[in-house]
């Protein structure tokens, strides 16, 4: 009896072991790693997700989705948060790779830094699902599939719809983030669609907005005391343009326009009280559905395509309030 009492214990504190290593925020689908690749022989597997913030409804609504999946299919499921800290994502990976999840869904807080992380992944044949944010190229190969929305289109929608508000030419700011693949691509996309008519708008400020409304603020204030005849700005997603939008408000100026993307719920709002000229959609609860169902796809032996970008499209007014406080 002692015996078997010995191994159950020893076996009792493995798991909790495993459980614990990842720092990871559970959900009520399950906060255990499953049985790796060979998962699913019970009729589940486990997911993880490894975001790179969830400071952010955009995240957040991915997680909700990946939660609601994974509970529907009494799949086990985690997410693991590193707050936009490369070496915590790093760590959180390693740890990840060692608990043996089925699959796992990416965004790299770096595009350019996780590859320690992949490989950690490879090494473990743990299928990666790169979601919202690619990594770059000399890194794809470390993963199954890229799962996005259309992040130059999305850019390329804002640049064009400037052009038809400013027939004439603008004197305009753009507030990037280029650690971030997906930003690079929506900028990209901006610049092409002012297409023919870019020579007539001057781009007075380039800057990194770091994605984030109180690093934007104070960007945009900055820009708007040195550039009086200003026209308008373009920033790379919703958070960045709130800021952008605040500091507009604090100049005491009402004509400055602001173009953004993501179409959050916030930036919903925004565009409704007409704090936004115009915003182009992402589409994250349709990344989280699509990446989850080719992750089992994939596990069940099916063809997965390398690529799926999600076509991106501008936000009516009309849209907005059909879909307040949401995202799609």
């Amino acid at each position: 009896m002692k015996k078997h009492f010995f191994k159950f214990s020893l076996i009792a504190l493995t798991v909790l072991a495993l459980s614990a290593c990842g720092n990871g925020k559970g959900t009520e689908a399950g906060n255990q790693a499953g049985s790796g690749n060979g998962g699913g022989k019970d009729g589940t597997y486990s997911f993880a997700f490894l975001t790179n913030t969830q400071n952010n409804t955009f995240q957040t609504a991915m997680n909700d989705t990946f939660e609601r999946l994974a509970k529907e299919k009494g799949y086990k499921y985690t997410m693991l948060d590193p707050d936009y800290d490369l070496n915590k994502q790093i760590n959180q990976m390693s740890d990840a790779a060692n608990q043996g999840f089925d699959a796992v869904f990416v965004i790299p807080v770096d595009s350019a830094g996780i590859r320690q992380g992949l490989e950690a992944m490879h090494d473990r044949n743990i299928p990666v699902f790169n979601v919202d944010t690619a990594v770059i190229k000399e890194d794809r190969d470390l993963v199954k599939s890229i799962i996005a929305t259309d992040a130059y289109m999305a850019g390329k929608l804002m640049g064009e719809q400037m052009v038809k508000d400013y027939p004439d030419g603008a004197q305009i700011a753009i507030l990037d983030f280029p650690s971030n693949e997906s930003c690079v691509q929506r900028v990209a996309g901006f610049m092409d669609g002012l297409g023919e008519n870019a020579s007539k708008f001057k781009i007075v400020a380039q800057q990194d907005g770091k994605a984030a409304l109180d690093a934007s603020l104070p960007i945009a204030e900055d820009i708007i005391q040195a550039n009086a005849d200003i026209d308008a700005f373009f920033a790379i997603n919703d958070p960045s343009a709130l800021g952008v939008a605040a500091a507009i408000k604090a100049s005491g100026r009402t004509d400055i326009g602001v173009y953004s993307i993501d179409a959050s719920p916030d930036g919903k709002a925004a565009l409704l009280d007409g704090s936004f000229t115009a915003v182009s959609a992402q589409v994250p609860i349709q990344i989280a559905e699509t990446s989850f169902n080719m992750a089992v796809d994939y596990l069940q032996g099916k063809e997965i395509k390398q690529e799926v970008l999600l076509p991106s499209h501008i936000v009516t007014k009309e849209m907005a309030e059909e879909t307040a406080g949401k995202w799609q």
